[in-house]
């Protein structure tokens, strides 16, 4: 049905009882109503349909014909606003375009700027050095931060005084009394709606021109307004009765009512009496039990409350205790090193030139890679630095934006003056390395430095990688810090200082250095190979502690060789704590790494997990891993948070063997027994040995 049409089926009877059907139809746009009566159900309903399609037809003509007329007036309209829109998009396109070349020549001019202060800072290198180098010096190296971070112990805080407030006991039960019942509002005759009148307006035909014409249509739609008004009048008729004698019903029920509630009242009355005296005993009861309950949990908690406080200052007592002397001993450590250093230390001097030289940061196309050797002898300090290739470079000099062609057009520098800037800034590269090193350090310590400049590139030649030496340059303190850098050419300082290097740095010509670093370490010894002889059954908590290093050693040699390591195994006896040394070339994560192996069967404490950090310091190294058969304790794990320090236990190692195809297995009281057995056979030994002898 649709939404301007609708149709409403009622049943009635007449006189006889027979039933008659009445279809209520109505058009909401044509605004028209009829009534159509019928003794047959389903001949009113065809013919209630038959005349809805017939005002439907007549509603789709006007409708059609108001359509014709709108669409001329939208496309009128349309035409219109397309114009308009035409005239806005050609002004906009205007401020657009002038938008974009004005934008586009302030990112020219943004762009040359940047890349005239990107040449210029390669002109600075030294200037800028010398600024940031004014408050280096090596006694900051050696603070007691450095070597161990600690904090006083605080004095423990406490709750407040335990306080248990009294217990909120229930107020005495008051049970409400029943009140007396409300008087009951007599009831009120309901509203009747109001009788219809013919003078209603929703009984106006409204009749238009086509009615007023047309005689016979507006007597149709006085009759259809009649015929409303008495089915209208008819139904008020009835909701009129049955509102009044429904009101009769709801008088009699309200005497009731009234009777009812008066009985009830005396009732709930007798109850309410008994049930306070009851509620008022059970009262006293619970009141007297919750007093001494109170009393009871209040003595508990203060003895609680004292013997928590008195913990707490015990312990705080013992953590100052030890703090006092972890920070004396750390204070000795931070005096030690100091003079170790100025005794000439080489992992304590490569390690500060280490720190100065990563403090200073150039271009991220600058390599900032460099390898460190100190000889105490002779207080010289060799640096193999890695330099960045001509192309590296940068050689943007301005860019302009072309309006007509609507693009940027970039100018360089030439190549001459691309080679002067590069020989510019590898000399100022090595005499501002020079200067740092010998600002950071000790006059005593560091007397002569040696600066080899690199520079890994492809041979045109071989199309083969190379790493070359393209300059070199020794020198001593007195002489070079008599210099005024801010003021010299950096390639005539250079001559002047006897470096040795092409005339023409930029065309890389390999030279041999003036010293070479050397990376032998007379503690290193033959290793051997131990990982052949695992199976499942060897238990290596209980192996020969030599053979156990050696294992060690072998297994970090394959876990190192995938990304070009090395690892080797020191001496017994002279090893200073560490078992084996790995070099890691990765230039982000790698450098010297400490490695020691526990073979033990006991937890191991916080005690060597500080004895290797202090490794670690001594070594100069990057990182320190210790490797046991058994576990850590939490002091050794609370110890190693925030320290470069890797601990791996017995499942940790029996992992890494697994990952190189080796199975072994770890009981460690099945390795006590061995060890005691044998401690005890060489005990015996030992006293044979010594009867035979006597």
């Amino acid at each position: 049905m649709p939404e301007e049409a609708d149709i409403q089926l009622e049943e009635t009877h007449d006189a006889q009882y027979n039933t008659i059907y009445h279809a209520k139809i109505r058009h909401n746009k044509l605004n028209k109503y009829q009534v159509i009566k019928g003794k047959d159900k389903y001949d009113v309903k065809e013919k209630a349909l038959a005349k809805i399609a017939q005002w439907n037809a007549q509603w789709d003509k006007e409708v059609q014909k108001e359509q014709e007329r709108l669409n001329k007036e939208v496309q009128k309209e349309q035409e219109r606003l397309n114009k308009e829109v035409q005239k806005v998009q050609k002004e906009n396109e205007r401020l657009n375009k002038k938008k974009d070349i004005e934008n586009n020549i302030s990112t020219a001019t943004t762009k040359t700027k940047e890349a005239m202060q990107e040449i210029e800072s390669l002109t600075q290198i030294i200037v800028e050095t010398l600024q940031k180098n004014e408050n280096i010096s090596w006694e900051s190296s050696f603070n007691f931060e450095r070597y161990l971070n600690l904090q006083e112990p605080e004095y423990p805080t406490f709750k407040p005084k335990p306080y248990k407030p009294e217990p909120h006991l229930k107020p005495m039960p008051n049970i409400r009394r029943p009140s007396k019942p409300q008087a009951l509002e007599k009831p009120k005759l309901p509203s009747i709606p109001k009788e219809p009148k013919k003078t209603d307006p929703k009984y106006d035909p409204h009749l238009n021109i086509m009615d007023k014409i047309f005689k016979f249509r507006s007597q149709r739609k006085e009759k259809e307004m009649e015929d409303k008004f008495q089915f209208d009048y008819r139904n008020w008729f009835d909701k009129k009765q049955k509102i009044e004698e429904k009101h009769t019903a709801t008088l009699l029920q309200w005497e009731e009512d009234i009777k009812r509630n008066a009985i009830n009242y005396q009732e709930a009355l007798a109850q309410w009496e008994q049930d306070t005296e009851v509620a008022i005993e059970k009262w006293e009861q619970d009141k007297k039990k919750a007093i001494e309950k109170w009393e009871q949990e209040s003595k508990e908690d203060l003895e609680k409350w004292e013997r928590y406080k008195n913990k707490a200052i015990k312990k705080w007592e013992q953590n100052v205790q030890d703090y006092i002397e972890e920070k004396k001993q750390a204070q000795i450590t931070v005096d030690e090193k100091k003079q170790e250093y100025l005794n000439g230390n080489k992992e304590l001097v490569v390690d500060l030139c280490s720190q100065v030289l990563s403090d200073f940061e150039y271009p991220d196309y600058f390599p900032q890679s460099y390898e460190l050797d100190y000889s105490p002898s002779s207080m010289m300090i060799i640096v193999d630095y890695q330099l960045p290739l001509p192309h590296n470079i940068p050689t943007l000099k301005e860019v302009k934006y072309v309006q007509s062609s609507d693009q940027f057009k970039e100018t360089h520098i030439s190549q001459t003056q691309i080679n002067s800037l590069y020989d510019s800034v590898v000399y100022q590269i090595a005499l501002s390395t020079i200067y740092k090193l010998f600002n950071a350090n000790h006059q005593d310590v560091v007397v002569q430095i040696v600066f080899n400049g690199f520079v890994e590139f492809v041979n045109p030649s071989t199309g083969k990688n190379m790493v070359a030496c393209i300059l070199s340059i020794q020198t001593n303190r007195n002489e070079f810090m008599e210099i005024n850098l801010v003021n010299v050419d950096p390639k005539a300082c250079f001559k002047t200082l006897k470096g040795v290097g092409s005339s023409q740095l930029y065309s890389i010509i390999p030279i041999a250095p003036i010293l070479k670093i050397s990376r032998e370490d007379k503690r290193f010894v033959d290793s051997y190979d131990v990982a052949y002889k695992l199976d499942e059954s060897l238990n290596i908590a209980a192996m020969d502690w030599e053979d156990f290093e050696h294992l060690i050693r072998e297994l970090f040699e394959k876990e190192f060789s995938q990304t070009g390591g090395e690892v080797k195994i020191t001496q017994a006896s002279r090893d200073r704590g560490v078992d084996a040394v790995a070099f890691d070339p990765d230039p982000i994560r790698g450098g010297k790494i400490v490695i020691q192996a526990k073979r033990y069967t006991n937890t191991v404490g916080v005690a060597s997990v500080r004895d290797l950090y202090g490794t670690v310091i001594n070594e100069g190294a990057t990182k320190g891993i210790l490797i046991s058969t058994a576990d850590y304790g939490p002091d050794a794990y609370d110890f190693a948070k925030g320290k470069p320090l890797t601990l791996l236990n017995g499942g940790n190692l029996l992992h890494l063997l697994e990952k190189h195809g080796h199975k072994a297995k770890i009981d460690l009281q099945e390795a006590k027994k061995i060890i005691a057995e044998n401690e005890k056979e060489k005990g015996i030994s030992h006293r044979l040995d010594k009867q035979s002898s006597s």
